[in-house]
């Protein structure tokens, strides 16, 4: 009898020599760029508008009412002013304000457990109606051995377990930000970066968050800590950072391997 031949198993094995082929364009694409940077420093982000950038999304949070204004009729003095001259301190789109990151973040965490568990059950028949004997003929057994012990069991089990945690991290920095958005409820959205470059390293510090006016301090700055949903990065690209990271190869091999 002939079988119809499946393709199943040719469908699978397509699809793996599709992404094995994705996969090697697209590291050979990463190569052919590494090996075209030979000899040259890492090139440095252009200045562009944040809000054209590729995966901006403006911010959108519950608000209040929106409170009414009053006017003052020949008065000097302005609602919601803090002084009665011009406030220097951004408060629009566009404007500049400076952010002070100062991280010092410890943590230190130790955990050990044991457990220990013994369990023994005996089991036997003295008498069994006077038929101990004729069992011992049919099933022979040493001579220490009797029926009062015909069945015993012992289990023991014991686990350790212990964990510690030890990190430490500092941060000090100042970076300008820009405002992108203005909120209805006074509220602003700020967003820094940073990117400073030693030799073949580049080192690149982002920042992302919401702020009010009133935190802003005369100077022109703000602590990150009174920034609200921040995002705070400090990272590289160069050789010491490629340096650092294995291959992609050995990454893959990390995620797939069942041992």
């Amino acid at each position: 009898m002939i079988r119809p031949v499946t393709t199943v198993g040719t469908r699978r094995s397509g699809k793996v020599l599709v992404l094995a082929a994705a996969v090697s364009l697209l590291s050979a694409c990463s190569s052919m760029d590494r090996l075209a940077s030979v000899g040259q420093t890492p090139p440095l982000t252009p200045i562009q508008n944040p809000a054209t950038a590729p995966g901006y999304q403006p911010v959108s949070l519950p608000m209040p009412a929106p409170a009414q204004g009053e006017r003052e009729a020949n008065s000097l003095w302005r609602a919601g002013a803090r002084a009665f001259f011009r406030d220097q301190r951004a408060n629009r789109v566009g404007d500049i304000l400076t952010i002070t990151i100062q991280i010092n973040d410890k943590a230190q965490i130790q955990n050990q457990s044991q457990r220990t568990r013994n369990g023994k059950e005996n089991m036997g028949i003295p008498g069994l109606f006077g038929l101990q004997r004729n069992i011992a003929r049919v099933l022979p057994t040493p001579d220490n051995d009797t029926l009062e012990s015909l069945v015993k069991t012992t289990a023991d089990s014991s686990s350790v377990g212990t964990g510690s945690i030890g990190r430490s991290e500092q941060i000090n920095m100042q970076v300008a930000a820009l405002i992108t958005q203005v909120l209805p409820n006074g509220n602003l959205v700020v967003q820094g970066k940073q990117e400073v470059r030693v030799n073949y390293e580049v080192r690149e510090l982002t920042i992302n968050g919401i702020i009010r006016p009133e935190d802003i301090t005369s100077q022109n700055t703000i602590s990150y800590e009174k920034i609200a949903e921040a995002r705070i990065s400090y990272g590289g690209r160069g050789h010491i950072s490629d340096v650092q990271q294995p291959r992609w190869g050995q990454q893959v091999f990390d995620i797939v391997a069942p041992f």
